[in-house]
């Protein structure tokens, strides 16, 4: 990719020639046309044609058959907006780009031009009609049948991270990273014969050495930090520590081997990561606010998928409620948030990935998302906030409390019942713990299923499991009565929150509701007291709103009081 630099020194040879010569396969000059629409729709093909062809900068403001510098130089108008400009590539193509826009000052014209730059990642690129342009020479050729077939033979086999780098192995190569990346390759039981290699062996191995010369996976994975300086530039990864939304009160910076990177964040992070300590009988559990396999998913995920070829670290912000971890490079393919729990796994640095999978850092499967989501699940707490926009993935842990009945249930159910929860179960019984009912459409939206097959898994839940119980011929479940009391948090005496007043509210509600007909349709203070924790003066005071609204009438008085449901 050409710099801004060398871009400018470009610049200076218009007095010699027009810009078209100095044109190549990376390089284009254009004027900036009329209207924005019509300018920032040209953008678009462009940006397609330079990222098909495989990156790219398209400069704007520059006449490319003109000779004479101050001729040439036209400039773009200082009312376009690159922001716009940007936002409008990004809408304007499937799948979706990204580009780095950069304004270069000039004497001659408006007094700026635009660079947009463009790299390529997994073509082919289009326009969101399906049309494309390929970046063929210095012309924008149409995207026909055969030119997308060798744009996907292309793609399969350009991969930043195979490129291999100058310099002997052995100087390029940390000592301290590589024993790093042995240690935590056999925390992950890696096999022994492969940790027994010498580090030469090793590398060739797993695949990031060949015929005496590392890769730039070799460097990420054990390199020293000049090493990767010179030959990754981009790789570099940052911690803040949040006072507010706009200030930090503590930086680190670094650009070490991915071993080396992992152990130095989760120190960082473990340091405002409290432990809760859990009582029960004679043992005492210790439990992070932020699970620490959650913490260490999260940052290999980010460390092994970002797009290393842009100059933008991998950022982790540390809150006081929360944790958020960004990276260059958002989700590939069809890949969504709403569909990552169970979409085929597809990287953009597969030399890399494919030597940690081999190490058994990470694992080829979405597991490593698996993991992150039911570590937070089992403990009660709610699973991490995913966002991907703009090019750029963002994963956010929030801070909550272990949910002590929660996660001895799950303990429980795999010791005593032989039951070792899913991630649809966990996901379910959280959504319920903490929202009283829900729908099959949206439990299959929570878990990322089709609504038939999470029908099925809500039926074994209740049928085979006991978790749950169905009403309305089977489109709406709640947990069942003694799963309520047993996932009961205990409450301290005094007020409660309106959040949990209305959760509470919600949950007997929707049990007296899916037994009204039944032998068991009704409940007494004590059965209301064990489902939500509250105190006996609370149930009344809940019950007496039910009733008021209409959807509830007491039956008897007194200790011998039942509540029915009423609609």
């Amino acid at each position: 990719m050409r710099t801004l630099r060398e871009i400018e020194t470009l610049l200076e040879r218009l007095d010699e020639c027009v810009a078209d010569d100095l044109e190549d396969q990376d390089l284009d000059f254009k004027e900036w046309g009329g209207g924005d629409k019509a300018s920032f729709r040209k953008a678009v093909d462009w940006a397609i044609c330079m990222a098909n062809g495989g990156g790219g900068v398209v400069v704007f403001g520059v006449a490319d058959k003109v000779k004479g510098r101050a001729q040439a130089i036209l400039g773009v108008p200082p009312e376009v907006d690159v922001h716009r400009l940007k936002r409008a590539v990004y809408d304007g193509t499937d799948p979706k780009l990204t580009p780095v826009i950069e304004e270069i000052l000039v004497p001659e014209g408006t007094g700026r031009l635009v660079a947009m730059f463009v790299y390529d990642g997994i073509p082919p690129y289009t326009d969101t009609a399906g049309r494309g342009l390929v970046r063929v020479g210095k012309d924008c050729k149409p995207l026909t049948g055969s030119l997308r077939r060798k744009l996907e033979a292309r793609w399969t086999a350009d991969d930043y991270t195979a490129e291999t780098v100058s310099g002997r192995p052995d100087a390029l190569i940390s000592a301290a990273a590589m024993e790093g990346l042995r240690t935590a390759a056999a925390a992950e039981n890696a096999p022994g014969e492969l940790l027994a290699l010498t580090d030469d062996e090793l590398l060739t191995a797993v695949g990031v050495q060949a015929n005496g010369r590392l890769t730039r996976a070799a460097l990420m994975l054990a390199g020293s930090e000049a090493a990767l300086r010179e030959h990754a530039p981009n790789y570099l990864w940052t911690h803040l520590r949040m006072r507010g939304e706009l200030d930090y009160t503590d930086r680190a910076d670094g650009n070490s081997a991915i071993p080396v990177a992992i152990s130095r964040l989760r120190e960082r992070i473990g340091a405002d990561n409290p432990i809760e300590t859990i009582r029960r009988g004679p043992y005492h559990f210790e439990y992070r606010t932020y699970p620490e396999v959650a913490v260490r998913e999260a940052l290999m995920n980010a460390l092994c998928h970002a797009d290393h070829r842009i100059a933008s670290p991998i950022l982790v912000k540390q809150y006081q409620d929360r944790i958020e971890m960004t990276n260059a490079g958002g989700l590939l393919g069809n890949a969504t948030p709403d569909n990552i729990l169970h979409h085929a796994p597809e990287t953009r640095n597969p030399c890399l990935v494919g030597a940690l999978v081999r190490l058994r850092l990470v694992n080829r499967s979405t597991l490593g998302m698996h993991r992150i989501y039911s570590h937070f699940l089992m403990e009660g707490k709610a699973p991490p906030r995913i966002d991907d926009r703009d090019g750029v993935f963002r994963i956010e842990f929030r801070a909550a409390p272990v949910s002590a009945p929660f996660r001895f249930f799950v303990a429980e159910e795999a010791t005593e019942r032989g039951v070792v929860l899913t991630l649809d179960h966990l996901l379910v019984l959280h959504r319920l713990v903490s929202g009283g009912e829900i729908g099959t459409t949206e439990a299959a939206r929570l878990c990322q299923r089709s609504p038939s097959a999470m029908s099925q898994i809500l039926s074994r839940m209740a049928d085979d499991l006991g978790y749950v119980e169905r009403y309305d011929d089977g489109d709406c479940w709640g947990l069942t009565v003694d799963l309520s009391e047993r996932l009961t948090p205990v409450r301290e005496p005094g007020p409660i929150s309106d959040g949990e007043w209305a959760t509470a509210k919600a949950q007997v509600a929707g049990i007296m509701r899916r037994r009204a007909g039944s032998p068991e349709d009704s409940l007494s203070n004590a059965d209301v007291r064990r489902i939500t924790g509250l105190s006996r003066r609370q149930v009344h005071r809940m019950i007496h709103e039910l009733v008021t609204d209409g959807r509830v009438r007491i039956a008897g008085q007194g200790r011998a009081a039942r509540y029915l449901w009423v609609g």
